[in-house]
């Protein structure tokens, strides 16, 4: 009971020094606050060390903005935040925490109408914390290891208490959902790296125990889990690995089949891979069962036809590359076969050269770090795996957590288009260390370079071909553009034909005036893009090859964040008769929200596992430049007046509003 009380009366104290400091604080004049603020931060901080002290803090977040808590911060326009950032803000050291969590505070506050905020609605707060939430699903159920707690900084700990205070407010039954949302997005989509979803589901399990999750919210979470773990009986029976092929070698034909067919129908419609579904795959591989292989991947009958004329590669890559570890690639060997892939010439001599390439010692290094733990397999072994997956699913590459969306994409577009390339480019960096490529007759080898977008690559969320190639290919095209940086015109004009390869059209256009970098034209610039990309306005020219455009950057508000690359793969009339944009992003983003009812989708709109799609004139109200065949041009002066002000109306108030326009 003493203990109590002391506890009690030591509350009371932070409360009370947090309140005097709030008070001096608001009393401040505009220009002395900076003064006071880091005195609310260290009180604040002290009633941060545990849920009720959160709960205390919440109590006055109605008050922080008026005070000055947040202002000539970055967090002084709460309509600016981004859901993404608050993770790394959270963890740093020092104040920017602190900031962080009282930010989170008062968007409760505002969640749950305790103030009213002139540009944040409630329902815009209440957005924000779920996606916060789901995102930092970490904070709130952290890992019960001891690894975890000796590693548990105090910054983690406050997160921690924050996040439970807010999973109290807003409920756990918002995050699942929420959470499955993302979980659906990001599955659909088939990207090759696959540990975001994982980590995701496992989260979503330890939801399960909320008394108002609702029943179809369980059934989605259980059956990702079954996807992951073991979707069978025997499976779920026989955990261990080893256990499990000792009960699968004795089973009858008829067993074998159920049990195939049953792991297939879990990795197609989640495109996620069992350990035990490799195990299964590998022992129908050893007795060369080709019908049962087929049926445990699920093919259909172009992926078993090509099954039965290149069996022999196939039953190679599985014995070389399909292991546990690397049993993504086991979905990949499978959209492999169904593509189509090993009918191309070079495709079939140039993945076995790479299961017998002498690998440089650098590189064999990277790719074990890659998977980050001793499992006896080679590198040779990881880098043939990650040939099978990039070549089955191109639209599942990755610029991970690289600034590199331009290599990215051009791995997805040869792995579509020009296999037999990718396949030399590979051993190349891998054997070589070097990669060239020609640059109006220059010849630009990656080994003499230094520089590019990316100081040290981040190999955590990258396939093991991006691992290998994404150096040689950043410093290549930071290079070209190098080379024509001071020529009077975009930079892309020249360098996107030379790194892609000559299906990217000539002809090309851009919304900057190359002398001032303020908006010319616009018009004129909007009615080119229809001319030459919208059936209903060049002629019913349908794009043949991929076409690598830039796009602004702008977040749920519509505010710049930046320039970024992405492919159009096609543009097609959606079944309810509005043509669309269906375009491949290096960030594997599903949740995209670009402001202004502008949110770019994954599924819904006949998009393929890996597309994003938008309403066309959406798309080009984010687009500032793009190639186009000069011989495919229809009538500009066809489109329709209003149409393009439409679009200037969303640009102009959106990104627009970081240039001068002169239109």
């Amino acid at each position: 009971m003493a203990v109590n009380m002391i506890e009690t009366n030591k509350q009371e104290d932070k409360t009370k020094k947090f309140i005097r400091t709030l008070n001096n604080l608001n009393k401040a004049f505009p220009y002395a606050k900076t003064l006071y603020q880091n005195d609310v931060l260290i009180s604040a901080s002290k009633l941060m060390d545990s849920v009720v002290g959160m709960k205390t803090l919440y109590q006055y977040a109605d008050s922080f903005d008026k005070a000055g808590v947040f202002q000539d911060s970055p967090w002084e326009h709460p309509a600016k935040l981004q859901p993404p950032l608050v993770t790394g803000s959270i963890k740093a050291k020092g104040t920017q925490s602190l900031i962080e969590i009282l930010s989170e505070l008062r968007m409760l506050s505002i969640a749950k109408e305790k103030h009213r905020h002139q540009n944040v609605s409630a329902e815009m707060a209440k957005s924000f914390l779920y996606e916060v939430m789901a995102l930092n699903l970490d904070f709130l159920f952290p890992e019960d290891t001891e690894a975890a707690r000796l590693e548990r900084s105090k910054e983690i700990k406050r997160a921690e208490n924050l996040f439970k205070f807010l999973a109290e407010e807003l409920t756990l039954s918002a995050i699942t959902g929420t959470l499955i949302k993302e979980i659906n997005n990001l599955s659909v989509q088939r990207t090759i790296m696959v540990d975001r979803i994982l980590s995701m589901i496992k989260k979503a399990q330890q939801t399960l125990t909320a008394p108002d999750i609702n029943n179809n919210d369980r059934k989605t979470i259980n059956r990702y889990a079954a996807a992951i773990s073991g979707p069978t009986r025997l499976s779920q029976t026989y955990t261990e690995l080893h256990e499990y092929r000792n009960m699968v070698i004795n089973l009858e034909n008829h067993d074998l089949e159920e049990e195939a067919r049953t792991f297939a129908e879990f990795m197609r419609e989640t495109g996620l891979v069992s350990p035990h579904h490799v195990v299964l795959v590998r022992y129908l591989n050893f007795n060369e069962n080709k019908d049962l292989l087929a049926t445990a991947m699920g093919l259909n009958e172009k992926g078993k036809a090509n099954l039965s004329e290149h069996f022999s590669i196939a039953k190679e890559l599985i014995n070389v590359a399909i292991h546990p570890p690397t049993r993504q690639s086991l979905y990949g060997l499978a959209r492999m076969l169904e593509r189509g892939v090993f009918s191309h010439t070079p495709v079939i001599p140039g993945l076995r050269r790479l299961i017998e390439l002498d690998i440089l010692p650098e590189t064999r290094n990277l790719l074990l770090k890659w998977l980050g733990k001793d499992e006896g397999l080679t590198a040779n072994d990881i880098m043939v795996s990650g040939a099978i997956s990039v070549l089955g699913q191109p639209l599942g590459v990755g610029q991970g957590l690289n600034p590199t969306c331009q290599t990215a994409r051009g791995i997805s577009l040869w792995s579509l288009h020009a296999p037999g390339y990718l396949l030399e480019l590979i051993p190349r960096a891998a054997r070589d260390g070097d990669i060239d490529m020609n640059f109006e007759g220059l010849e630009i080898h990656s080994k003499y370079l230094s520089g590019g977008l990316v100081s040290e690559l981040n190999i955590e969320k990258l396939d093991p071909i991006s691992v290998i190639l994404a150096p040689h290919l950043d410093r290549i095209y930071a290079e070209m553009i190098r080379l024509v940086q001071y020529r009077i015109d975009d930079a892309h004009k020249w360098v996107n034909p030379a790194f892609y390869g000559n299906w990217v059209p000539r002809g090309f256009s851009s919304v900057f005036d190359p002398a001032t970098g303020s908006i010319v034209d616009y018009s004129g610039f909007v009615r080119l893009f229809y001319a030459t990309h919208h059936p209903k306005y060049n002629g019913g020219h349908e794009l043949i090859y991929p076409n690598p455009v830039g796009i602004f950057m702008t977040n749920v508000f519509g505010k710049m964040l930046g320039f970024h690359a992405v492919t159009i793969q096609r543009i097609a009339r959606f079944k309810e008769g509005d043509y669309r944009i269906y375009f491949y992003n290096p960030n594997n983003n599903s949740s995209q929200n670009w402001g202004q009812g502008i949110e770019p989708t994954v599924q819904g709109h006949d998009e393929i596992p890996g597309e994003s799609s938008l309403p066309f004139h959406q798309f080009v109200s984010r687009l500032y430049a793009f190639h186009y065949n000069p011989y495919e041009r229809g009538d500009a002066f066809a489109i329709e007046n209003d149409l393009v002000e439409t679009i200037k109306s969303l640009s102009r108030n959106s990104w627009g509003q970081e240039y001068t326009w002169i239109d």
